[in-house]
């Protein structure tokens, strides 16, 4: 069974009850600034769990696409991955635990044929001190559909994932109670105590393949559920949304609890296929297959290996962001695609393939991913010539690096055979050498790396980075104050007044909104002179001064289209949609654009629009910076 065969069976069994099936959001949020990465399937609902009542009604589901950038590193071994899809289905306040644990039960085991003797499952064993109950009825619902399939299911407490090293399993045990450090969701943090307050939040119920792979001890003496050895993987994860967190010392029910299911369609298809090899997935193999053709080498040789992950999985990733608008650059977002088509640069070199592959391996993913997600093939022309010229940037990058190695093996001499860790950084900071190149190259001119000063010198640039991207690119709202909500709905107005004196092409691509100013990404090539710019200030202005009224409206896809609505991608927007409108008492509608809100209810509350920079962002896009006053 093919992922693309599994996601639909997932969707067309939702969809038989009653859910309906909305398209993916992008890979990066656009109104969430805690995040450069949508990085769940949940991420984009957020919202909706918050009290705002979804267009398309209390019964949904999806295939996100999601992208981790920490997983980078660990990219290699046969089951970490940076880009995956997240299979969803969502009840905001209509049915609960009982029809939620029975349908995915049935869709596991009957609608793609996983064997329930290899399903394992862990609820959460209550939080006696927050009068919060163990979750006896999940577990219970549990153990009586494995007795349905004739399987011995006992139901034990673990506790925490150190109690279950200590301790182990035992033949007939199959569902397992832990803490809330493994078995309770809540935003951000990871068990009852760390709840933020106000939040939603609730126990979950994780579902477990047992690939049956010997454990590994490295990781604790007795193998369980939560282990990390490799032998079971989670496959999806059901959360009781059913509490809110109202002070640091009490949880309240919610009056209409919620479901939140999601789970790893990659991690699926293993399950399904009974690999524990996620690159052995008919997506990755369409790129290894080329890759193998192109290099001569065999996959399952240990000695390229790694490398042929590492290509498959960073072209997937970068191919998803640039087709969702990110460019290379050395910052946020666009730092990320860079170092994935960089690192796979690198390790196409090693499999011995030259310039030009890359792209070949990208029409692969487009190939693989098209039908469900169009937009891939909308941007072909795009992302293939982004990859291209990154590629030839890095090869220039990669010969003066090299000239920078050659000196500092001169300038060390005979005084030592050791590579000071804050040099191999400068390498990898400035020239873009990856630490094990670096460490390859030394070795084999008789000289080893000090591991220990490099790695404190990564942990100090990103820990600058973090502070970065928190105080400098969050994206999105910073918050829903009164001011940042004034300086969105004028971002609104700005982006009319653009696409009215430069033209139709203009579209977003990319924002940060806080309370001091708007910082606007838009696609045109070419620097916007003051004297337009002065036209646009005006534009915005003038809807400011004549006191118009921001209008919600919700409309079918279809009409809004008709109706002139900005928006990119609309094959990807659900059927029915959010339009904000800036309309005025003299007829004139100065903005009409889809949006998730929030927005002031008349201009006369925003104040005097000024753009204070224009400059370039990324290829094919400028970035302009405004306030209110």
């Amino acid at each position: 069974m093919t992922v693309a065969e599994i996601r639909k069976k997932y969707l067309d069994f939702f969809m038989e009850r009653g859910h309906v099936v909305v398209p993916s959001s992008k890979i990066v949020p656009e109104n969430d600034p805690t995040t450069l990465f949508t990085g769940s399937g949940m991420q984009p609902m957020l919202q909706y769990f918050l009290g705002e009542p979804h267009p398309q009604g209390t019964r949904i589901a999806d295939s996100q696409k999601s992208f981790r950038a920490g997983d980078i590193e660990e990219v290699g071994d046969n089951r970490h991955t940076t880009f995956f899809e997240m299979l969803g289905n969502w009840s905001f306040g209509d049915y609960f635990k009982k029809e939620q644990i029975l349908w995915i039960f049935e869709f596991l085991t009957k609608v793609v044929g996983i064997d329930p003797n290899k399903l394992y499952i862990t609820c959460f064993i209550g939080a006696p001190e927050y009068d919060i109950p163990k979750d006896t009825e999940a577990a219970e619902l549990w153990q009586r559909l494995f007795k349905e399939e004739s399987i011995e299911a006992d139901i034990v407490d673990i506790g925490s994932e150190e109690d279950g090293y200590a301790r182990g399993i035992n033949p007939g045990e199959r569902i397992f109670y832990y803490d809330g450090t493994k078995n309770w969701w809540n935003r951000g943090k990871t068990s009852p105590q760390t709840t933020p307050v106000g939040d939603p939040c609730g126990p979950d119920s994780e579902m477990f393949f047992d690939f049956g792979t010997p454990h590994d001890p490295k990781w604790g003496e007795h193998c369980h559920p939560n282990c990390d050895c490799g032998r079971f993987v989670e496959i999806g994860n059901n959360v009781f949304m059913a509490y809110r967190k109202v002070s640091e010392s009490k949880f309240e029910p919610l009056l209409k609890p919620n479901i939140d299911f999601g789970g790893g369609l990659e991690r699926l298809a293993m399950a399904v296929k009974g690999t524990n090899d996620i690159f052995l997935i008919d997506t990755m193999q369409s790129i290894i297959v080329e890759l193998a053709a192109a290099s001569g080498k065999n996959y399952n040789d240990t000695q390229y290996q790694k490398s042929f992950r590492i290509v498959a999985d960073h072209i997937r990733g970068a191919t998803f962001m640039i087709g969702d608008g990110v460019s290379p650059s050395n910052t946020d977002q666009g730092y990320f695609v860079r170092r994935l088509l960089r690192r796979a640069i690198r390790h196409l070199d090693k499999l011995g393939v030259g310039e030009g592959t890359l792209v070949v391996m990208s029409e692969r993913v487009i190939g693989a991913y098209k039908d469900q997600y169009p937009e891939l093939d909308v941007q072909r022309v795009v992302i293939n010539k982004t990859i291209e010229e990154e590629e030839q940037k890095f090869r220039k990058t990669l010969k003066a690096g090299l000239k920078e190695f050659e000196r500092l093996l001169i300038h060390y001499g005979s005084q030592t055979s050791v590579m000071d860790g804050k040099d191999v950084f400068i390498l990898f900071s400035t020239y873009g050498f990856p630490f094990e190149l670096t460490e390859e190259l030394a070795i084999e001119r008789g000289f080893a790396v000090n591991r220990g000063e490099f790695e404190e010198e990564m942990k100090k640039h990103q820990a600058l980075s973090r502070t970065g991207a928190e105080q400098k690119f969050k994206g999105g709202l910073a918050d829903e104050s009164e001011k940042t909500t004034q300086l969105h709905t004028a971002t609104h107005l700005m982006l009319a007044g653009l696409r009215k004196y430069l033209g139709d092409h203009v579209h977003q691509a990319g924002s940060n909104i806080t309370g001091e100013r708007t910082r606007f990404d838009f696609t045109h090539t070419e620097k916007v002179s003051r004297a337009l710019l002065d036209q646009v200030e005006v534009y915005v202005n003038e809807a400011i001064a004549k006191q118009c009224d921001v209008v919600m409206k919700q409309m079918s896809k279809e009409q809004a289209q008709t109706e002139g609505v900005e928006g990119s991608f609309w094959e990807k927007y659900p059927d029915v949609v959010n339009v904000y409108s800036v309309e005025c008492s003299d007829g004139t509608v100065y903005s009409k654009e889809l949006c998730g809100g929030p927005h002031v209810q008349n201009t006369k509350n925003i104040g005097t629009f000024k753009i204070t920079k224009e400059e370039a962002s990324s290829s094919g896009v400028r970035r302009i910076k405004a306030t209110l006053s």
